[in-house]
């Protein structure tokens, strides 16, 4: 075989490499190494099981299904938020399984903004089952309202929630991780701690903080191999982020929108699962165009700001005129399913 013909067939192979690549990620729900993680990688039916698992935001959401999720695996539950009667009722959906008995679960009422009872809160956890495997720092709010409109008191509120909350929970509970030399550290961030968007200039800047954070909490933690930090990103997801999330005033709800069309809560956990079973650092979930936006914020910043320029003045119309600010979102994902 002539040299000609060898890089001949080298350039093929890497081309059809390339599609390949292409096809995976236009049909992609979550960046590429977490899907390879999901094909070759660990499951989490055999690296989570055992072990002890602190939710906060367990009441709802993300929080409650991977509460679900992990309840059948056998895992021992710590179930998280300010309302206590929705954390009951997760709980006796999580014993509905089977796989778990009453005192599999505690639950724990936690109020992120009240920090000060974060070290009792950790006590009462180590107390019950004498140690923390794995902390899944969920708890936290969103936000819809124009920065000129919006009173100060709320970005108060998303930065101690968000932000100064899950920090002091993190803390409380690290020294313990570090006396074993072991545990995991989980935070669902966002997208928009990777991105900016239109209307979410608190949740945004809230969400950026938490990733600065526990990116340096991770290089500081090199010699305790043992102790992980993942950092998940999703996108879109139904759940009741929106419904829940802040408006203009503290005080002033925000009206119910529909969620269906998002990724479904049960997909994104299953990928969160994934990425704790196999220690990735940084994971990113959601379905196309928000994930490819995810991609260009990251390496084409420059075009990101531009095209959120475009996007975002359809955005603020919607919100001026009571619609969905997400709704070219929704359009799109209506014509491709």
């Amino acid at each position: 075989m002539s040299w000609e013909l060898l890089l001949w067939l080298l350039a093929l192979c890497a081309l059809i490499l390339l599609l390949v690549q292409l096809l995976r990620f236009l049909r992609a729900d979550a960046d590429l190494t977490l899907l390879w993680a999901e094909w070759q990688g660990r499951r989490p039916e055999w690296e989570l099981t055992d072990m002890v698992v602190w939710v906060t935001g367990a009441s709802s959401g993300i929080g409650e299904e991977l509460a679900f999720q992990l309840s059948k695996l056998g895992v021992s539950l710590v179930l998280s938020a300010r309302r206590v009667q929705e954390l009951e009722r997760v709980k006796r959906r999580c014993l509905e399984n089977g796989n778990l008995k009453e005192k599999d679960i505690l639950v724990l009422p936690l109020d992120l903004t009240d920090t000060s009872s974060h070290e009792a809160a950790t006590k009462t956890v180590l107390q019950e089952f004498g140690k923390i495997d794995i902390l899944v720092n969920n708890g936290g709010r969103s936000q819809r309202s124009l920065v000129l409109e919006t009173n100060l008191d709320v970005f108060k509120e998303l930065i101690n929630l968000n932000y100064i909350g899950t920090l002091s929970l993190t803390k409380c509970v690290l020294p313990h991780m570090v006396e074993r030399k072991q545990g995991k550290i989980v935070t669902v961030n966002s997208i928009a701690g990777i991105a900016a968007v239109s209307l979410s200039s608190g949740y945004c800047a809230s969400k950026h903080a938490l990733r600065g954070f526990f990116n340096s909490l991770q290089s500081e933690l090199g010699q305790y191999p043992g102790i992980t930090v993942c950092n998940i990103y999703p996108g879109p997801v139904q759940s009741d982020v929106v419904k829940n999330a802040l408006t203009e005033e503290l005080t002033k709800p925000m009206k119910d929108i529909d969620q269906s069309y998002k990724m479904p809560t049960s997909r994104c956990v299953r990928l969160m699962l994934i990425s704790m079973a196999n220690d990735l650092k940084e994971v990113w979930i959601s379905d196309h165009p928000v994930l490819l936006g995810a991609y260009i914020w990251q390496y084409m910043p420059t075009w990101a700001l531009w095209l959120n320029f475009k996007l975002g003045k359809k955005r603020i119309q919607n919100f001026k005129n009571n619609l969905d600010p997400d709704l070219p979102y929704k359009l799109w994902k209506t014509k491709r399913d």
